[in-house]
This record gives C-alpha cells, structure tokens and sequence, in this order.
C-alpha cells in the first residue's frame, strides 16, 4: 500500500512533468516557498485556521496545496466545506488532487457530494482517480451510484480506482463495519 511519502513523490513527478519546472527555477521557487512556509509553520503551531483558510486563494498552487494540506490536520471537520470548494474550483489539478486526497483521509460523510461531482466531471484523471478512492475510504452507499457510473470513465485509472473504492462499500456492506480497515483502500 503507497505511504503518504510515495503519493508525495508521485505528485512531485506530476508537477516536474505537467508544469514543466526546470532545475534552474527550482532554487528560486524554493527559496521564497521556504521563506513563506516558516511564517506558515509559526501560525500552524498557533492553530490560526482562518491564515491557512485564505491561503486558499493564494496565487501559489504550492502554498495551497500545502494550506489544504494543513486545514485536513488542524480543522478537521470544520475544514470539509473549504476544501470542498477547493476541490470543486481551484484552477490547478495538483491543489484540487489534494484536497480530494485529504477529504477521504479525514473521511467525513460531508464531503460526499462535492467528491462524488469530481469523480463524475472533473476534467483531470488525476483528480476523478483520487475523488473514487477518497469515496471508498469514506465507505458511505451514498457515494455507490458516482461509483458505478466512474467504471465507464475514459480513464484506466479512474476506472480502477472506482472498482477499489467500490470492493471497498462491499466489503464495509458485507461485513457490516467502517473502521480503521476499511479506510485503508489504497490509491
């Protein structure tokens, strides 16, 4: 099963092949992302949810990805209803993969139909894939009929990642628990 750390790798060769980042404005890029991270760091350890909330809408696809990221940890809950607008309008693939990611890790019921709408009509494989699994990690029927209609996507890997997430409500259906196990769908 990929960590955490893979999928940031994955993500990571994403970005260098589809933005097309070259070595020589990787050094300025991350000169000033390090910067603007330890002011993020300094109002993390302060729990200023509403800072990460407005990175939201940060020029920088990195400092919101990076924000969705944080809000999953911080906010919990109370972060379903962002990050469900970022993934249902942030302008770059990464952000909204990201925010599809994180919605499934913090698994709330609530973020449910704004997946469900990704996985059905967003225009990057990347983010219909990861919306299907974050709906089996979630593991609610709900998300059974999105599923379903996932399997006929143009994508291999949407399709796929539907037929995990959906051997993923079978299981949760048969055995009748969503636990910690069950949450554990891959992807």
């Amino acid at each position: 099963m990929p960590t955490r750390k893979d999928k940031r790798s994955n993500v990571l060769r994403y970005v260098v092949q589809h933005k097309q980042i070259e070595n020589s404005s990787m050094a300025s890029v991350s000169d000033t992302i390090v910067k603007f991270m330890s002011e993020m760091e300094k109002q993390y350890d302060d729990k200023n949810k509403e800072y990460f909330n407005n990175l939201l809408n940060h020029p920088n696809h990195v400092i919101r990805t990076r924000a969705v990221c944080i809000l999953a940890d911080m906010a919990g809950k109370d972060s379903v209803e962002h990050l469900s607008r970022v993934l249902e309008q942030d302008r770059d693939a990464l952000v909204r993969h990201e925010a599809a990611f994180s919605l499934g890790q913090i698994g709330f019921p609530s973020a449910i139909n704004a997946l469900s709408r990704a996985v059905k009509s967003d225009p990057s494989f990347f983010v219909r894939h990861e919306a299907a699994i974050a709906l089996g990690v979630i593991g609610s029927e709900k998300a059974r009929e999105a599923l379903v209609m996932a399997l006929g996507d143009e994508s291999e890997e949407v399709r796929e990642s539907a037929l995990i997430a959906l051997a993923n409500l079978e299981y949760i259906s048969s055995m009748k628990r969503n636990n910690k196990f069950t949450r554990m769908t891959g992807g």
